[in-house]
């Protein structure tokens, strides 16, 4: 059986860059997967009309996916892939951005990747970043939160292979719908990555911005809420026994008389009031995480349908 490989971009107002990443495609390439290649274009409602139409793409076909509201990245990546489980016979899925980020020389390399691995999905992992210093350093904060509240490492983004074997299970994550890769780890699907650099913006401006930044670093760690709430409460454990040991140490204190008349009361019944607020905060999230797994969750392959507003063939 020949190879068919989609390349699934979502993008919102990045029509420049979208052409400009379609040149880079045709270039870039190797011929042999470029001819076996569909791009299947997922628009997210963008609010700026298409003025200049695609230029030639060297592939198969594109596809083009119209949503009737703005979902964001996540949701419209979750959306194309339920797409192509459902309507498309793809040997290999590419998830990549719209901006030209994500090098579509890269693409050679996962294939390559997944040739030698291929039951498992093939992430591009970033050893070099190209943005501002700020960014860089709340990426780093946000990678070190990550791990301290889920126990995982993630350093990849949405730039992926998928072999087919995997895509049916995956388009039944719900945790996609909320954060593509944070899904995947949460899924154990099991995944590699291989070392590539972050390329730089064909064109245009980046969405990503310091509040952005935020709600995709939350939304990450969202998916792993259970294991965060657990760990959440673990913390508060060990910080209740250190507030009872201060308590015990300001108690003898008192009793020697080496304390102030009215401080050690005051100092020891306040710590005792953050310690049942914090143990019981913790416990009461616990609570709620484990109510929540027992409802019936959000499934992007069963309810993409309600977003696509129409498919045109390009």
């Amino acid at each position: 059986m020949s190879e068919h490989f989609i390349i699934v971009i979502p993008q919102f107002n990045d029509w420049e860059a979208l052409n400009l990443l379609i040149q880079k495609i045709n270039e870039d390439l190797n011929e042999e997967i470029l001819l076996n290649c569909t791009l299947l274009i997922v628009d997210d409602c963008s609010s700026k009309n298409q003025h200049v139409p695609f230029i030639k793409f060297n592939g198969r076909q594109i596809k083009l996916i119209s949503l009737y509201r703005n979902l964001g990245h996540q949701k419209a990546i979750a959306i194309g892939l339920s797409y192509v489980a459902e309507n498309l016979d793809a040997t290999r899925v590419i998830v990549m951005d719209a901006d030209g980020e994500d090098a579509p020389a890269d693409i050679n390399k996962l294939v390559a990747k997944s040739f030698t691995e291929p039951d498992k999905i093939i992430f591009a992992q970033r050893n070099k970043r190209t943005e501002n210093l700020l960014f860089r350093a709340f990426y780093v904060i946000y990678k070190m939160v990550f791990k301290m509240l889920t126990g995982k490492v993630i350093t990849f983004g949405n730039f992926s292979l998928i072999p087919k074997p995997r895509l049916q299970n995956l388009v039944r994550v719900s945790e996609i719908w909320n954060n593509y890769p944070g899904g995947i780890i949460k899924s154990r699907i099991p995944y590699a990555s291989i070392p590539t650099d972050r390329a730089t913006r064909l064109a245009g401006e980046s969405k990503m911005n310091f509040v952005s930044l935020i709600l995709h670093g939350l939304s990450a760690i969202s998916v792993m809420i259970d294991t965060t709430a657990v760990r959440i409460l673990i913390f508060s454990v060990f910080m209740s026994g250190v507030a009872l040991a201060f308590i015990f140490i300001i108690l003898f204190l008192k009793i020697i008389g080496n304390a102030t008349p009215g401080w050690a009361s005051t100092l020891g019944s306040t710590l005792l009031i953050l310690m049942l607020q914090s143990f019981l905060i913790s416990l009461f999230l616990v609570f709620m995480v484990l109510q929540y797994r027992s409802q019936q969750h959000f499934i992007p392959a069963v309810h993409y349908r309600d977003f696509v507003e129409k498919v045109v063939t390009i």
